[in-house]
């Protein structure tokens, strides 16, 4: 029985069949009325004829199709109140434009003033409306919210931005909240973005792998995670566990128990370590269960958030606050409750899957759920989706995004079901949703003010305008409409002034001339070869006391494997110092396993530095024999020196570390340098630039090794020992005696230089590589002055060795 009140459908064409079938029935009804948004009953029979699935008037002719009916049969929706529908109106010529703009290729060709409009009327149609092309869509952004600003000048004026790009739109939101306005976005803020949100994702990610260092610090740090403790005391213990070298650096081995293990490293030689033990107790008591969950190969979903909201709860609770209070507080809080409670009760309906699947599945529920406030946003200023703005208008409507890929949208074809499929089920082609976004376009831009912007630039690459707005330009080149659209409205000149930093000035290099009683007068012999190369980060160094951070999770470095290496040499030498044992390289592999078996649970040390290192042991017992059978026997190794060097400036401490002093029968004293990473080259020796063996011999010379009688050196080696397809080299530096004095000399006549208060330390001075990267580049803001060839006043680093 048909129903005895009134059914009105309005603002839908139909798009999906079953929609489309509703709103034949409703039409039929005695009572019913179906309102068509948008119908264009001027359009040519031949048009209307040849429409496409791209063009707006498509849907609501294959509504009319389902209908049965024609366009003449289609009355006017109180005619009277109607908004001037007449093309003798201003909207009726702009209807009537873009009606002749967007008509089907099939049927385009003629001149702009086809269809009763000329010049003047298409000056009338666009009156009122304005393009706005802005260089990027940074630009973009503070351009509308410029205009969402400006509207509020006017009182009871209201203004929306209409637009599918959520990024801009949130964009848009960051901008006007400089000015304390808030906008809420029809589509919301995806949960997944929100705190609460987060945090859930981010434990997840962490327990499933593994407590790896950077999802570790990102659960650790995030405000609502606490373990017990204030939240400003976790990031203090998690900002700890990144300076002590156990989350910078090589990753530490899996789990909580590679945590430990790299604790326990720390313990002999770092205070405090007590704290960070007790945090890994406490992670570890409130993230097990979830673990051990993670880590089956066939789980139930329920299971697996019930423990993931047990481990959240836990990590979120404070020493005044319940984790379930702290978690689920605010709206945000609010929506990620009812979420996980509803994932909670479709989950036996997913069934069994693998434990480490949980974050993948909980990200991709997650990412269809969105946050809206529910208060605070203004109440003339609307941020509204293509969908929201089919039945609602603004008296400003800003139409943003207006490029080829983002409106329209770019189709994409059914990974299932070819073209003709498609049409064979009734089913809509990918053009289709171009045709619902033009009709989107097509009704809001008929709004009384429109404003249409785009971005020239999207993510640094040139783009495409929308194609409406291509055909429309291209209808009324040469007009005068084309300079109405157009107009400039002196926002360019808005959001150039906005942030404005006024005269910008140049970046130069810095030049930084401490007190001579700030100068180091002590240094080691490899932060001398920094000094002739960089003095900045001497300067940074000594002078302001920074040390460089290794980086988080760092990937296998040769300083690191040097340091593992070195140590295994030294304890083969120290103990075999005379005679090399029948079985050398078997007792220099076991030794090797102990120096290694520290560092065996972090799996890049096993995986890549093992095998390098049984390559560098063939090569060191090969050579070492050789070297002891012709009476070569080392002397000191890893000796430490220091030596006075007297200057005009005053005493200057050289301290150093040689790997390795030998006595040569035939050649005298010998240096020996290990290098796992570059070697330098007799060049850079003699030029001064690595000083650093010849420094060495410098001191051996004067005395300053206290385990080797004072000698003349005749011989400095460097031992490249890489274990890559070269598995070591001998490289001998000739001239030791010339390059000894050399670098003495260069060093003094440094040390005079740098103790005049005008000399400053000026960065890369002479890198090796203009590739390098330095320490601290980014401090000396490198990128800035050498992009523009800013040298600051004079060169300021060309002295010399």
């Amino acid at each position: 029985m048909a129903p005895a009140t009134p059914v009105i459908a309005a603002g839908s064409t139909g798009s999906i069949p079953a929609t489309a079938d509703l709103l034949a029935v409703i039409a039929a009804l005695p009572q019913g009325a179906v309102i068509l948004p948008g119908l264009d009953r001027e359009m040519s029979d031949d048009a209307w004829a040849a429409l496409e699935p791209h063009h707006p008037q498509y849907g609501l002719k294959h509504l009319l199709d389902v209908f049965g009916m024609a366009r003449a049969q289609v009355p006017d929706w109180s005619p009277e109140t109607l908004f001037d529908a007449g093309l003798s109106t201003a909207r009726g010529k702009r209807f009537a434009l873009l009606s002749h703009t967007l008509r089907p290729a099939a049927v385009t060709g003629a001149a702009p003033g086809d269809g009763g409009l000329n010049d003047t009327d298409l000056m009338d149609a666009l009156s009122g409306v304005t393009r706005i092309d802005c260089p990027t869509q940074a630009d973009e952004a503070t351009t509308v919210a410029l205009l969402l600003r400006e509207a509020l000048e006017t009182p009871g004026k209201t203004a929306a931005l209409v637009t599918p790009d959520q990024t801009l739109a949130r964009r848009v939101q960051a901008e006007l909240a400089r000015w304390g306005i808030a906008v809420d976005a029809s589509a919301g803020t995806p949960l997944a973005e929100t705190p609460a949100g987060a945090f859930l994702r981010l434990s997840a990610a962490m327990a499933a792998e593994a407590f790896a260092p950077v999802p570790l610090l990102a659960a650790l740090k995030h405000p609502k995670a606490a373990l017990g403790q204030t939240p400003a005391a976790l990031r203090n213990l998690a900002r700890r566990l990144e300076t002590a070298k156990v989350l910078r650096g090589i990753r530490p081995a899996p789990g909580i128990a590679g945590l430990r293990s790299a604790l326990d490293h720390l313990s002999d030689r770092t205070e405090g370590t007590d704290q960070l033990h007790a945090l890994a107790d406490r992670l570890e008591a409130a993230a097990g269960p979830f673990v051990d969950l993670l880590a089956a190969r066939e789980t139930d979903l329920k299971a697996l958030a019930s423990a993931h909201l047990r481990m959240a709860e836990a990590l979120a609770e404070s020493d005044d606050a319940a984790g379930p209070d702290r978690l689920w507080s605010g709206e945000d809080g609010d929506a990620a409750a009812r979420f996980m409670a509803e994932m909670l009760e479709a989950a036996p309906a997913l069934g069994a899957l693998r434990g480490r699947d949980y974050p993948a599945v909980l990200e991709t529920l997650m990412a269809g759920r969105a946050v809206r406030p529910a208060w605070g946003a203004h109440p003339r200023l609307h941020i509204w989706g293509l969908l929201e703005a089919r039945l609602q208008h603004a008296d400003l409507m800003i139409l943003s995004g207006l490029n080829e890929g983002t409106w329209p949208p770019e189709p994409k074809p059914s990974p299932w079901m070819s073209r003709p499929m498609l049409a064979e089920f009734g089913l809509p082609q990918p053009e289709r949703r171009i045709g619902l976004t033009a009709h989107d376009f097509q009704q809001a831009v008929m709004a009384g003010e429109v404003v249409m912007t785009r971005a020239e630039r999207v993510d640094g690459a040139p783009s495409v305008p929308a194609r409406w707005l291509l055909r429309l330009g291209n209808l009324i080149a040469g007009t005068g409409a084309e300079r109405t659209l157009t107009a400039e409205r002196g926002l360019r000149d808005w959001v150039r002034a906005l942030d404005d930093p006024g005269d910008l000035i140049p970046p130069k290099r810095p030049l930084p001339r401490p007190p001579v009683e700030m100068r180091p007068m002590r240094m080691s012999v490899t932060q001398v070869e920094k000094w002739v190369r960089d003095p900045y980060a001497v300067f940074a160094r000594h002078v302001l006391k920074l040390n460089p951070l290794d980086p988080i999770d760092a990937d296998p470095g040769a300083g690191d494997r040097g340091d593992l290496i070195h140590t295994a040499l030294e304890k083969f030498i120290d103990a075999h110092p005379v005679e090399m044992p029948p079985d050398a390289k078997r007792q220099l592999i076991a030794m090797g396993e102990d120096v290694f078996a520290d560092y065996a649970d972090r799996p890049a040390v096993r995986a890549f530095w093992w095998p390098r290192f049984l390559r560098v042991a063939d090569w060191f017992i090969e050579t070492e024999t050789a070297r002891r059978a012709r009476g070569c026997r080392p002397l000191a190794w890893e000796a430490e020196g220091v030596y006075e060097l007297p200057t005009a400036a005053g005493d200057f401490r050289l301290r150093c570390f040689a790997d390795r002093i030998d006595r040569d029968p035939a050649e005298g004293l010998e240096i020996i340098d290990y290098k796992t990473g570059r070697t330098p080259s007799q060049k850079q020796v003699e030029s001064g630039f690595s000083p650093q063996l010849p420094l060495e011999a410098l001191i051996l010379e004067r005395g300053g090794f206290a385990k080797v009688a004072a000698g003349e050196v005749t011989t400095l080696s460097y031992w490249k020992m890489s274990g890559g397809r070269e598995a070591g080299k001998e490289t001998p530096l000739k001239d030791a005696r010339t390059l000894t004095d050399e670098a003495a000399q260069g060093l003094a006549k440094r040390v005079v230089r740098f103790s005049d208060r005008a000399m400053p330390y000026a960065p890369r001075v002479r890198p090796m590589f203009e590739t390098d990267i330095g320490d601290y580049d980014h401090l000396a803001r490198v990128r800035a002055w050498s992009s523009v060839g800013g040298d600051g006043d004079g060169n300021g680093g060309g002295d010399g060795a």
